[in-house]
């Protein structure tokens, strides 16, 4: 799977200071369809400690997710959404954790159960995107992920990965118009990320990293944020794209070509002697 991210908070990781080590099971645990074995040691240590606060199932999930534990995880998780058929968000992390185990028929279905449980929850109909969009059906994944901003059009995640699946399908017009979009609800969003935690996926890969690179290097001049402009012209440049002169023409960068590191990327290169 190509760099699919899934960001999960650090709260989930500090909880692992007050529990025991994973794997630690009794033979009568075994017994049970699925006995989740920290769970079972924080109830041995709640009883010996009544002041510490007990993990709720999710959370063992969660902490399964944020270790890489996709396996436990999806145990976890599957065992909460059939004690609660219902709940889209149970449904939602137990198609994440199928995901990252490339099963992703199974988790399909999650994520429609989600979203019919739901029919608000665009964290769940922005996945059924991704899905499309790892199997390279870029239409699939744009109808997916407007759904998805017709439900919340307050999250720059779901623009943003509306724009990579225009440009993967060479709409780059539209895709530039995503980014910035998400830029105007974020201006950070690229260097932090989505801020859903645990319930809500990227997959950054593009075909074509000097094109991407370049319009969205002009999203955030359109946006007037020149360093970060600077930054991915740099990148483009170091990508070998053809096209990188067009900077000179376009109107969205006229504040930008004027910073000494973009003179220095459109200076031409010397040429090298051809004599001893």
């Amino acid at each position: 799977m190509n760099r699919l991210r899934v960001a999960f908070s650090a709260s989930f990781l500090l909880v692992s200071l007050t529990l025991p080590t994973i794997g630690q099971t009794s033979d009568d645990s075994r017994k049970e369809s699925f006995v989740p074995p920290m769970q079972t040691q924080s109830q041995v240590s709640k009883a010996a400690n009544p002041t510490e606060r007990q993990i709720s199932g999710e959370e063992l999930g969660d902490l399964f997710m944020a270790r890489k534990q996709y396996h436990e995880a999806m145990e976890q998780y599957k065992m909460l959404s059939e004690q609660d058929p219902h709940n889209a968000v149970y449904l939602n992390k137990l198609g994440i954790a199928l995901h990252q185990q490339t099963a992703l028929g199974l988790a399909l279905k999650c994520y429609e159960r989600a979203v019919k449980a739901d029919p608000r929850y665009a964290d769940a109909e922005n996945n059924i995107g991704t899905i499309w969009y790892q199997r390279k059906k870029y239409s699939k994944a744009i109808r997916a992920y407007q759904k998805a901003i017709k439900m919340r059009d307050d999250m720059p995640v779901l623009y943003s990965n509306l724009g990579y699946a225009y440009f993967s399908q060479g709409k780059y017009e539209d895709s530039i118009a995503a980014f910035r979009t998400a830029l105007a609800k974020d201006p950070q969003f690229f260097e932090r990320g989505s801020s859903r935690t645990g319930s809500i996926l990227q997959d950054r890969s593009v075909p074509d990293r000097g094109r991407f690179y370049f319009l969205l290097a002009k999203s955030f001049a359109e946006a007037g944020n020149v360093e970060r402009s600077v930054f991915y012209l740099r990148k483009a440049k170091e990508e070998g794209y053809a096209q990188f002169n067009e900077v000179k023409k376009d109107p969205a960068f006229a504040a930008v070509v004027k910073d000494p590191i973009v003179i220095d990327l459109l200076a031409p290169k010397p040429v090298e002697s051809t004599q001893p």
